[in-house]
């Protein structure tokens, strides 16, 4: 037998119950501590409902007593002692309207009331009057005013039109005239140009048929034995010289033609260019002067509308503040009237 591994695993065995033993302590120590604190706690509540029960009672006792109770005057012994007359005075606390000790018209300063009402009556028909006529002289003064701002506009506005007016007929007369002047100019263009190209063909006629491709010239075939002989064999027409006067000719006239071309080719493009120009200018022109028209308009608009929600508000004033003040026939039948 291992003694040594059994002396070991009772020793283990002890540390583990001895462990254990001191856990269970521990818990025991706990749940006294804890039953000690839910008794202290009970007894603190316990306590505490006393207390509140003794300071209700104390309260009921010092703060609502019987005397104070809405309804202690129904069993009060001391009550017809206590008692007053029904009403000392108009301003009587106890004269309420469940009461019906007071009524309309039964106060003891019913004449002097009286007095003062008739004469606060006429004094306010006076301030009404007074009212009326100065909010009447106020709206005619305003209405002159909203006239007279009316037609200045109006005059503003019509001279400005014809300003405008005068200066689109100025542009429209400027463009016409332009315009004559190009057509004009564009005339007496195609008329030099129709007498340079009539003046041309003619030369270059006379120039065919005084050269040498037409007259045949009899120096090209020269005999030997005289002038007044041509080798008929050998005349094959013009020399190469005489060709080639005519090839430069000929080649002279296709650049003078093709530069003609080119020349009215410009001609017309600046024309078309000028009159794009002019045009666009004259419709940049026009959205310009609408623009202008569509913001004056605009502005008129906006004064217009200001003057109206000033009006509107004005009349709405006269009509729900200062004339709505008007005694109705009911406001006058409560005065003496009574109930018996």
């Amino acid at each position: 037998v291992d003694k040594d591994a059994l002396d070991t695993q009772v020793k283990d065995r002890k540390i583990q119950e001895a462990a254990e033993k001191a856990r269970n302590e521990e818990l025991a120590n706990e749940m006294k501590q804890n039953d000690k604190i839910m008794c202290m706690l009970e007894e603190r509540q316990k306590n505490d409902i006393r207390n509140v029960n003794k300071a209700i009672s104390e309260f009921q006792k010092n703060f609502q007593k019987p005397e104070t109770r809405r309804e202690f005057d129904l069993s009060d012994p001391q009550a017809l002692k206590k008692d007053r007359p029904a009403r000392l005075s108009d301003n009587d606390p106890r004269c309420t309207i469940s009461g019906l000790q007071k009524f309309m018209g039964e106060d003891l300063n019913y004449h002097q009331r009286m007095k003062f009402q008739k004469e606060q009556l006429r004094e306010w028909s006076l301030q009404q009057q007074r009212d009326w006529k100065n909010a009447l002289a106020d709206q005619k003064f305003a209405d002159d005013l909203y006239d007279k701002n009316r037609i200045e506009l109006d005059q503003k506005t019509m001279e400005q039109q014809r300003k405008e007016e005068e200066s689109r007929r100025a542009v429209c007369a400027a463009t016409k005239d332009f315009n004559r002047t190009q057509a004009a100019e564009l005339v007496e263009r195609k008329r030099l140009e129709k007498c340079q190209k009539t003046k041309e063909d003619m030369d270059e006629i006379s120039s065919l048929l005084q050269g040498d491709l037409l007259s045949e010239n009899p120096e090209q075939a020269v005999s030997s034995f005289g002038r007044h002989r041509v080798i008929t064999d050998r005349w094959k027409g013009m020399n190469r010289d005489q060709l080639m006067a005519i090839r430069y000719s000929q080649q002279q006239q296709v650049l003078e033609k093709l530069r003609l071309k080119e020349e009215e080719r410009r001609r017309g493009a600046e024309w078309d260019r000028q009159s794009i120009q002019a045009a666009r200018a004259h419709l940049v022109l026009e959205r310009h002067q609408q623009r202008q028209n569509r913001e004056r308009r605009q502005a008129l608009d906006n004064i217009n509308a200001e003057l109206s929600q000033e009006q509107k508000s004005k009349n709405i004033y006269l009509k729900e503040e200062a004339y709505s003040n008007f005694p109705t026939g009911q406001y006058y039948a409560q005065f003496n009237t009574t109930s018996r």
